[in-house]
């Protein structure tokens, strides 16, 4: 099992991701390496400082170029080629690594990995998923959270089919409930989006379809899926975020409020591509990392593309 990293994405590089591989080490399964990808010098600079030894299961992937956060995504993987983005995502495409983790510019992963890898057959938009706490120690997915702003009905129903695949494979819930986020719970509230993808998700043989879902619900449980536009996903996973950040100053450290942590939950799965590829927080700290590598590693033990 190769983890590839992408050492040089993120805002705080390429500290925090090898300080994460550091943090990850103790508990990697013994079958599992590590691939750090990006400007050698740098990174063997880094490891000798922080401690952490370029040796079996560590290795070193070179690529000297870096796309930047403010960069056009698409035409950064054309005129980047040795990018740590673009030469992690074809070192996943000739399968020399089972998964790939960026904490970098998400429009440039997510085009990297459309452009290099492409869809999985039958998919025609893969869907980035987030998770939202609810209950103790459980989580919903949501998906879209931003790489499909604009949607038709018939990719929510897509992104229902991925992410009922996810929660099964990956999370090992039998049958997950799957919901559409709405204004209401009748079945003809909302906009023409909402109404057309609520008529098709209650027809398909292979979602188990509870209804809609108002926000209010989130938080207990309603459904293991929630599907949306990545427009209306994006602003819920930012606000999850935001909420996190205002209550951290406000009231003492429980672990209810850690569960809103995006730390703790690492990264998020781009689900429907040829490739196991995760995608992380600019921000990301080394803990974020390592729980990156944790999801990775869940992924490419549930083979999770090839459940698809």
């Amino acid at each position: 099992m190769r983890i590839g990293i992408d050492a040089f994405g993120g805002d705080f590089v390429p500290e925090n991701p090898l300080e994460g591989v550091l943090l990850a080490l103790p508990d990697l399964p013994a079958q599992a390496e590590i691939w750090l990808i990006g400007r050698e010098a740098e990174i063997r600079a880094t490891a000798h400082r922080i401690g952490l030894p370029l040796t079996d299961p560590v290795h070193l992937l070179p690529a000297s170029e870096v796309v930047e956060m403010g960069e056009n995504p698409a035409r950064s993987i054309v005129q980047k080629p040795n990018s740590s983005i673009a030469v992690g995502m074809q070192a996943l495409k000739e399968g020399k690594l089972d998964a790939f983790i960026s904490a970098g510019n998400t429009g440039a992963v997510v085009a990297a990995a459309v452009l290099k890898l492409g869809n999985l057959p039958g998919v025609s938009r893969p869907t980035l998923g987030a998770f939202y706490p609810y209950n103790t120690n459980r989580y919903s997915l949501i998906c879209d959270v931003g790489a499909n702003v604009d949607c038709k009905p018939e990719h929510l129903v897509q992104f229902a089919q991925l992410g009922t695949v996810y929660m099964r494979e990956v999370l090992g819930i039998p049958t997950p409930r799957v919901a559409l986020l709405n204004i209401g719970e009748e079945p003809g509230k909302g906009n023409l989006l909402a109404q057309q993808a609520y008529a098709l998700l209650e027809q398909h043989p292979d979602i188990h379809f509870v209804g809609n879902a108002e926000g209010r619900v989130l938080t207990q449980g309603f459904a293991d899926v929630y599907v949306t536009d990545g427009f209306v996903g994006n602003i819920l996973l930012k606000f999850g975020e935001s909420l996190y950040e205002l209550l951290r100053e406000q009231v003492p450290p429980n672990p209810i409020l850690e569960r809103l942590n995006y730390e703790n939950i690492g990264g998020l799965p781009f689900i429907g591509t040829q490739g196991n590829v995760i995608i992380g927080h600019g921000i990301s700290s080394p803990k974020a990392f390592r729980n990156m590598i944790r999801v990775a590693i869940a992924i490419v033990e549930a083979r999770l593309t090839e459940k698809i």
